[in-house]
């Protein structure tokens, strides 16, 4: 069918074209009944906006989205950021504009750099809220004000946000724990190493592996959760102190797994307490290599990101609805397919990250 335009659907819903274009665009001036006959109709004659034509006419930046993200675990949020410019390039001809606003580690004053970016004027934001009990109210003001919030990595659950972008995490933690209980025998003792369970990721994650690995592993049992606050040295420390118990099994749902290892190592337990991490950065490579990391658990941030900005752009200049939730397939990583991400193959450096900050 030949793409429709907005002078056919005025004719058709008997309404001007500026009616047209309130409807399409959710501006306000427009009666409810009026703007359903005018969604139906577009609908029907399958109508999508031409981005570039919209551009070119108002001459100016479209959508101004506020990034406000975390630089700490960098080997996580460096892909996120990365894929978050990216994706922001590509639309640049189309008037898409990023403020990047990160925080130093997740949770650490999101509040002032949300609070700041909404009043910079930014139509959208992307966030990755440590603390919903601090964020959502944030959060909720902002979609008053008529900015669109994206929370990527993590929810806000009690918040009134557009919509997440994640691997769902309950769906993460019961994959781990059916990995895990292929790896043991039945009675089990595991232990989980996370952040911060008042982070909701983190928390899901660890109940998703709780009540898995209580039904995957027969008389299994997780006899630990431990938080370490994505804190290198606490994780070191805590696992030090957690591996001098009898345990046949670790799974760290964050991505500080490197201060695990180690103290698996130190305490001559690589390879013989199985390891299921959190997805992948080059860091890992020998580890895997040696048997210490049994598997990983892939949530593929660089993709999360792009994701985070594609529904916004589609949504402000597509008129395309947001989505309430866009959960990724979670993706395992072991020996045999480790090449195959670009993570272990150095897709992403430091450095590349840094580039793609400046970028902004």
């Amino acid at each position: 069918m030949k793409r429709a335009g907005i002078h056919r659907i005025a004719q058709l819903a008997g309404v001007s074209i500026g009616t047209v274009d309130r409807a399409l665009h959710n501006r306000p001036g427009i009666s409810g009944p009026t703007r359903t006959r005018v969604l139906r109709i577009a609908k029907e004659l399958l109508y999508t906006p031409h981005l570039v034509a919209r551009a070119l006419k108002v001459g100016r930046a479209n959508l101004r989205i506020g990034v406000c993200i975390p630089q700490e675990i960098h080997f996580f949020y460096d892909q996120m950021r990365a894929g978050i410019f990216e994706e922001a390039g590509r639309a640049g001809g189309l008037g898409v504009e990023v403020l990047y606003r990160p925080v130093p580690t997740l949770g650490e004053g999101e509040k002032q750099r949300i609070v700041s970016l909404v009043r910079a004027g930014v139509n959208a934001l992307i966030v990755t809220p440590g603390n919903p009990r601090v964020t959502a109210p944030i959060i909720d003001e902002a979609e008053e004000r008529g900015v669109r919030v994206i929370c990527v990595s993590t929810d806000a659950p009690g918040s009134r946000r557009s919509s997440v972008v994640c691997v769902e995490p309950a769906l993460n933690g019961r994959l781990a724990a059916e990995l895990m209980a292929g790896f043991l025998p039945p009675a089990s003792r595991v232990a989980v190493i996370t952040g911060m369970l008042g982070t909701e990721d983190h928390l899901r994650k660890t109940q998703g592996f709780s009540s898995g690995f209580d039904a995957y592993c027969p008389g299994g049992k997780v006899v630990a959760v431990i938080e370490a606050h994505e804190s290198e040295e606490e994780s070191y420390e805590k696992s030090l102190d957690l591996l001098r118990g009898d345990l046949a099994g670790l799974y760290v749902n964050t991505v500080n797994c490197l201060p695990v290892c180690r103290a698996l190592s130190e305490r001559r337990l690589a390879g013989r307490v199985r390891l299921i991490a959190t997805d992948l950065f080059r860091e890992m490579v020998p580890y895997f290599e040696s048997g210490t990391i049994s598997a990983s658990i892939y949530q593929d941030p660089h993709l999360q990101g792009q994701m985070a900005v594609r529904i916004l752009v589609d949504h402000f200049l597509g008129a395309s609805a947001l989505p309430p939730t866009r959960y990724l397939n979670p993706g395992v990583v072991m020996r045999a397919n480790l090449r195959m991400f670009r993570e272990a193959a150095g897709g992403l450096s430091p450095e590349a990250g840094s580039r793609a900050q400046g970028a902004s």
